[in-house]
């Protein structure tokens, strides 16, 4: 089998203004690719860029993705180790785009094979609920929007902190207040405390029953995480700290976290993901699926990952229900309020609405 030719579309989804510590987004800056072959079908990939996250733009997406285009035409896609170290030869880092040309890899392998990509992958399925995700507020409307989402059947809560740490603390105790005692919260600092914050703050959103903070610190405080290990009530989950199963490996040994949050644009793709799983597996770290703001179609891709990863044991898998104005997908998987299920089809099983994708800047190479 031989690559033919590769479409590249900028995939923007209008979106509700989204906050998180480091910024606000309002639309997804997202890149769609069609990876087509000489057997007569293609395989399909999705990526969204964060850039004050990962440090990519939709255009820097957008420009890499022409240059791995013309790396890959010619070449053989069901040897996913070859085509995606050509990728890493030819630049350190771009994780974001490198993670759609890995998925499509994959969807082609198991559209090849004729099996769904967890089937292919060796999975099984089994039941995923999502929690769902309170972006950064005054606390009143943060506690009112969590209250909506109990009362609309949500068990699970991500709470956007990190802004400043007292208001934090108030952020928590109103939310809990409104929520009751039996919703599980789960909090994401995205790097917004000092270590000095970050003791202040865990040592008092303790007492409101959490059940972990993501990535409290800026990186660059990494070796002060075993201390915080210490200090914390809350457990850690590292994020932005962990981009490979290299970072996971580091953590783990140091005894920097209890659980490590899996991305695919962090982590650059589902070859790389399963390695990060397989090292905390191993050491038995439990890990979550988590995302940026990517649409069903990438989601897809992450749900046939978790059904083949026992060891991904939370659920962060809501990016479709943050705000997405338009959804941009056909197939895929869907949502049964915060359920997710995957219909039987071979590979991802999902795919970009043609209406869509013309009102979208287009590339072939």
């Amino acid at each position: 089998m031989i690559i033919t030719k590769i479409d590249i579309y900028r995939f923007s989804i209008p979106m509700e203004p989204f906050t998180i510590a480091t910024g606000t987004m309002d639309y997804a800056q997202n890149t769609f690719i069609r990876v087509h072959t000489d057997a007569g079908f293609y395989g399909v990939g999705e990526c969204s860029a964060f850039p004050m996250i990962v440090g990519e733009t939709q255009d820097t997406c957008l420009v890499m993705a022409r240059e791995f285009a013309r790396l890959w035409k010619g070449q053989n896609p069901l040897d996913i180790p070859a085509r995606l170290q050509q990728l890493h030869d030819f630049t350190a880092g771009n994780t974001t785009i490198k993670s759609a040309f890995d998925m499509a890899l994959y969807d082609i392998a198991a559209k090849n094979a004729g099996l769904p990509l967890w089937q292919f992958l060796g999975g099984q399925p089994r039941v995923i609920e999502s929690d769902i995700t309170v972006g950064i507020a005054k606390p009143e409307v943060m506690a009112e929007r969590a209250l909506a989402f109990r009362k609309d059947g949500a068990n699970y809560l991500k709470v956007k902190l990190g802004k400043n740490a007292t208001e934090d603390i108030e952020r928590i105790k109103q939310i809990r207040a409104a929520v009751g005692p039996e919703m599980h919260i789960r909090i994401d600092a995205n790097q917004g405390w000092s270590f000095d914050d970050a003791v202040y703050a865990l040592q008092a959103i303790g007492r409101y029953d959490i059940e972990f903070c993501e990535q409290p610190m800026r990186t660059w405080f990494d070796d002060r995480l075993p201390e915080l290990m210490q200090l914390s009530p809350v457990k850690i989950m590292a994020d932005e700290s962990v981009y490979n199963h290299y970072d996971a490996r580091t953590q783990i040994k140091t005894k920097s976290c209890h659980y490590i949050n899996i991305k695919l644009a962090k982590s650059g793709g589902i070859n790389e993901a399963i390695k990060i799983h397989d090292v905390a597996a191993e050491r038995s770290v439990p890990c979550m699926m988590g995302g940026m703001l990517e649409s069903r179609i990438a989601l897809s891709a992450k749900l046939h990952l978790v059904y083949a990863s026992p060891n991904i044991q939370f659920f962060d898998m809501d990016t479709c229900k943050l705000g997405h104005l338009e959804d941009p997908c056909v197939g895929g998987v869907t949502y049964n309020g915060y359920f997710l299920n995957m219909p039987e089809s071979s590979g991802i099983g999902a795919d970009a609405d043609e209406a869509f994708l013309s009102k979208c800047e287009h590339f072939s190479v």
